[in-house]
């Protein structure tokens, strides 16, 4: 099964994740310390209260490095401190709205914070490196098709643009420095909309829907309920990563030094009001209000094709749609229910990695 081929690539292996304070992050971070792995982080402090790195007391179980990767000389001291046998940077402006807020912190952050990364493995010959970008990197004519990796790359708004210049510098850095066989394998990987439990982020559909749904008792407002997006659980892109660094950790350079994406199944692909719909009727109580906002550009209709990572890497998302919602909405129920969470989320990344059953993509 998976999870004993991961736990014989990652067992006993120093981890670097950046960004581990964050919302994958944090997942990630769990998932590595089930797999017997010694994750280490760099992060800023958590970007939100209540945050999931906190949540699952993450701060007395790992050690970090708690700075800015902006500042070259915070990345370099990480990596010092945790001489990674693997890194997997994730730290990043992850938000399209406030990228147009504030385009010179999202390009430093999300640029330079992944050029800081890839000169830190290159001074330190950090053997694999999965680094973290997003399906809105490619250019969106919005035909409806699904982007392979091989599609032109682009970004109509400063966070879009911000991770297609990352996945040029990450192929500059493959093609300049890291194309010995003694040299850091690197990969770049695109997952699509993630949503799951402890993701507090504001402008972010799923946290909307819960802080109003079980936090206020208020109407959820929608911008655009049409907009298509590629919903996906948080752990199902999450295996697909560690199944890359696995690949890279065992010297697959070769195969595995590229770029991936880890989307859904078609069918999964669907517009917010349906995803919503489906939160509504798990979580049994709220509504939904339309209320249009202008000026600020976004896709409204975005899929990736998984064809690469389900024929040359053996991934498949796990959980379904439906699952993927229950899950999500089951976890925040419980955390205003008042539950142990740290307990919950670990029995959601059991059962997760307990599905025999794939389904096909």
């Amino acid at each position: 099964m998976i999870t004993e081929t991961l736990r014989d690539s990652y067992a006993g292996r120093r981890v670097l994740v950046t960004g581990h304070t964050g919302f994958k992050g944090a997942w990630l971070a769990e998932v590595l310390l089930g797999l017997g792995a010694e994750p280490f982080g760099l992060s800023l402090p958590p970007p939100t209260e209540p945050a999931l790195h906190d949540v699952l007391g993450l701060a007395d179980r790992m050690p970090a490095v708690i700075g800015d990767i902006r500042d070259e000389a915070v990345v370099r001291e990480a990596f010092a401190q945790a001489r990674p046998d693997a890194v997997f940077h994730l730290a990043a402006q992850p938000i399209v709205r406030a990228s147009y807020d504030d385009p010179v912190g999202t390009y430093a952050a999300n640029v330079m914070g992944t050029v800081h990364v890839l000169e830190a493995m290159r001074r330190t010959g950090t053997a694999a490196g999965v680094l973290i970008t997003t399906d809105k990197v490619y250019r969106n004519p919005e035909t409806g098709a699904a982007f392979t990796e091989d599609d032109v790359l682009g970004g109509h708004d400063p966070y879009s643009a911000s991770k297609a210049c990352a996945e040029l510098v990450i192929a500059s850095y493959r093609d300049a420095f890291f194309h010995t066989p003694d040299a850091p394998a690197v990969a770049s990987v695109r997952a699509g909309n993630i949503i799951g439990g402890g993701d507090w982020a504001a402008d972010r559909i799923v946290p909307d829907f819960a802080r109003a749904v079980f936090g206020r008792g208020e109407a959820l407002k929608v911008r655009n309920p049409h907009a298509v997006r590629p919903w996906q659980h948080v752990l199902d892109p999450l295996v697909g990563y560690l199944m890359v660094g696995a690949r890279l950790l065992a010297g697959d350079r070769g195969g595995a030094a590229r770029a991936w994406n880890f989307g859904p199944a078609a069918e999964d692909c669907v517009p917010v009001g349906a995803l919503l719909d489906r939160c509504l009727a798990r979580a049994g109580r709220g509504r939904i209000d339309v209320e249009p906002t202008a000026g600020k550009h976004e896709a409204g209709l975005l899929r990736l094709d998984n064809t690469r990572a389900r024929t040359d890497l053996g991934w498949r998302p796990r959980f379904g749609l439906d699952a993927a919602v229950a899950a999500t909405v089951d976890w925040y129920g419980a955390f205003y229910a008042g539950a142990d969470m740290a307990a919950f989320t670990r029995d959601q990344i059991a059962a997760h990695f307990g599905v025999n059953d794939p389904v096909s993509a």
